[in-house]
């Protein structure tokens, strides 16, 4: 009788509609209540320029990865690609930049919520900031080592409330979007190309969590119908979303205010906005959609970073106990752990700005391996054509150095940081 050795894999329990719910979770939190407002200040109400963008951008991106993951559909995303498509060294430098740049989305998820909770609480400023989001982060890992099945429905739940506060927000703002439009909007390009390279940076990681998506291809039935389908919806109805509230939130209050509250390392903009139209009731309203939109985000953060953990554990570029399962095949328990205490690390920061740069860097390194990845697809794997590979890659490339200049510098050095560790992993385990 053979033994087994077969890597025990994950369950396929995610269809279309819950792997589009987890894409859109993963995209609706920061992204449109907080880093709309951090893109604000920095380049006026040219930030809608930057959102059209980064849409194009993101475009590229989603449907490249898509079409990776339906023909690979295995944990990990691109740090799977890299391994299979081109070779051993991008595919760790594309798992360890997943790793970093999550985990400071993630980071910035869970203070996100802790403003937006503090800011309906009149306790802004009082000490709480920090402690609240390490709690936010301890109970969403709690829950995401419960399964995939529980974090799908605990997801669902998350979206739907955030779409209902968006549309609420949309709703109540739009008489005074149109009111004070033609005075907010205009002039809507100042001349500052640079500003607005630097914004649509940032709003590209708004844009990303269809990454999620792919990351979790193992838990997809039908992967090679699922992933591009849901890709494709996830993408849509985020551009549609993140273009409307910008429009209409510049609109009605003018960049300005939108810009100030970040720059005041608060990050609570959309609330600030609904509570200057229409009073502070209805900014408790949009505060509770804002709070669930970062719930959302942080426990799909937890959810795809631990499967690309899993994923670098099972080739051994992280420690190897990272890949066990528990006794249902559901969960990779210690790599979600692992995953929660370096987003705790994170948190401790303590200011969205500095986590959301240094996530826009390194998630544009990594897609920019993803879209490489996509040029050497086989014709007879390939689903969209090769210019938007192309397109992707030069992209990515291009803006991932229109962010600060101490941030892509220290992401730099962490991915030497990160090569140098392989490289004595490599030369241990080979004694």
């Amino acid at each position: 009788m053979s033994q087994r050795t077969v890597t025990p894999q994950l369950r396929r329990e995610l269809g279309v509609v819950g792997a589009t719910m987890m894409g859109l979770g993963s995209i609706i939190g920061t992204g449109v209540f907080v880093s709309i407002g951090i893109a604000a200040g920095i380049a006026g109400s040219a930030v809608i320029i930057a959102l059209v963008l980064a849409a194009f951008v993101a475009t590229s991106n989603g449907l490249n990865s898509a079409q990776l993951a339906a023909n690979h559909a295995v944990s990990g995303g691109t740090y799977e690609y890299g391994y299979k498509y081109l070779n051993p060294w991008f595919g760790f430098i594309a798992g360890w930049m997943f790793l970093l740049a999550k985990t400071a989305s993630a980071a910035t998820a869970a203070l996100g919520f802790a403003s937006y909770l503090l800011t309906i609480t009149n306790l802004i400023g009082s000490g709480f900031f920090v402690p609240t989001a390490l709690i936010a982060v301890a109970i969403l890992t709690g829950i995401v080592l419960s399964g995939i099945r529980r974090s799908n429905l605990v997801n669902i739940v998350i979206v739907s409330v955030t779409l209902l506060s968006l549309c609420f927000f949309v709703v109540v703002c739009f008489p005074n979007a149109i009111s004070n439009g033609a005075e907010n909007l205009t002039p809507l390009f100042t001349g500052n190309t640079a500003s607005v390279l630097h914004a649509t940076a940032l709003m590209f990681v708004a844009y990303t969590g269809y990454g999620r998506i792919a990351t979790m291809g193992e838990e997809a039935k039908e992967p090679q119908k699922t992933i591009p389908r849901a890709m494709v919806v996830t993408l849509l109805l985020t551009m549609l979303l993140y273009i409307t509230v910008a429009v209409v939130g510049i609109g009605a209050v003018g960049a300005d205010v939108l810009g100030n509250v970040t720059q005041q390392a608060q990050a609570a903009p959309l609330e600030v906005v609904v509570s200057n139209v229409v009073g502070s009731r209805a900014g408790v309203v949009l505060a509770i959609g804002a709070m669930t939109a970062m719930l959302g985000v942080l426990l799909n953060l937890i959810l795809g970073l631990s499967r690309v953990v899993l994923a670098m554990a099972r080739r051994r570029d992280l420690p190897g106990i990272l890949a066990r399962l528990n006794q249902s095949e559901t969960t990779p328990v210690l790599a979600v752990l692992v995953v929660g205490i370096a987003i705790a690390l994170l948190v401790m920061v303590g200011d969205v700005k500095t986590t959301w740069s240094f996530s826009a860097f390194n998630v544009l390194i990594y897609y920019a391996i993803t879209n490489f990845a996509a040029l050497q697809l086989p014709t007879h794997e390939r689903l969209y054509p090769k210019w938007l590979a192309w397109a992707g890659l030069a992209s990515c490339a291009f803006l991932a150095f229109w962010v600060e200049r101490q941030i892509w510098l220290v992401g730099l050095a962490l991915i030497v940081a990160g090569l140098i560790w392989r490289t004595i992993v490599r030369l241990l385990s080979a004694d």
